[in-house]
């Protein structure tokens, strides 16, 4: 629709069209390509908020994952984690397993930087979870590395069946194998936290993680696998992410592609 109106615009130039036209044409134009959503299935970016209950600086990275998942062309995960119990409450969603993939990531990158609030970007970069700003950077600079979300997924419910679709890898050396996961999510859980750092406070917590399970392998060939929803569905879940990463659940790498449905 943007291109359309520029076209329009320009072909208007030709009989006499001025500067400021020409500035409204390009300005309409760029704001109507904002204004598009990203295409089904494909989106930019997959961000893994690292948070927890009792940590002063987090509520405002849940914060601003809740408003980031209304953004079709982001895949966002919540997960607590649970190394901050000891600062007196334990939180009611953390999972250790949480706190060992976000040790994992660390390891790989060489780094020992495991905070909270943090926020992984499509498996490799890491920012603040509050920071909007440097996360929409990071989303541009892990777009540019090979192979990163350039997959097709998808991920459909069929009656008693949850059936997920990996395309075949483009001609980059790099996307040509990985885990396949599913996440069980529940999309909005209000918690009353009642010691510790947010003494007081209720935190809505988004597409918080409340379970994983390995689909297969990807070996860079298109494949479909099908799995049962009971094996997926738990009290409270809602959701379910599916994602392809490089590496493996103790050695993560890139993010290649993933997709998101509402279960039902």
């Amino acid at each position: 629709m943007g291109e359309a109106l520029y076209k329009c615009l320009v072909r208007q130039g030709d009989r006499g069209i001025t500067m400021n036209h020409r500035v409204f044409a390009l300005a309409a134009l760029t704001a109507a390509a904002l204004a598009m959503p990203a295409l089904a299935g494909e989106p930019r970016a997959v961000i893994e908020l690292f948070t927890s209950q009792g940590c002063s600086s987090c509520p405002a990275a849940d914060k601003l994952l809740g408003e980031l998942r209304s953004d079709p062309s982001l895949v966002v995960l919540s997960l607590p984690v649970d190394y901050w119990d000891y600062l007196g409450w334990k939180d009611t969603l953390a999972d250790a397993r949480f706190s060992a993939r976000q040790k994992a990531y660390s390891k790989m990158r060489g780094d020992r930087e495991v905070y909270t609030p943090q926020a992984i970007i499509n498996g490799s970069a890491h920012v603040i979870g509050s920071d909007r700003a440097n996360i929409e950077g990071a989303i541009g600079a892990t777009r540019k590395e090979d192979g990163v979300m350039s997959i097709p997924v998808t991920m459909k419910q069929s009656g008693k069946q949850l059936t997920v679709s990996v395309a075949a890898a483009n001609k980059s050396p790099v996307a040509m194998h990985g885990e396949v996961w599913i996440c069980s999510i529940s999309k909005s859980i209000p918690i009353s936290i009642g010691r510790g750092e947010n003494r007081g406070k209720e935190i809505v917590y988004h597409n918080v993680v409340r379970n994983w399970l390995k689909v297969g392998d990807w070996s860079g060939k298109a494949a479909s696998w099908s799995i049962p929803i009971e094996n997926v569905m738990r009290d409270g879940v809602d959701g379910a992410i599916v994602y392809v990463q490089d590496g493996d659940r103790d050695k993560p790498g890139a993010m290649l592609g993933a997709a998101y449905t509402t279960l039902r």
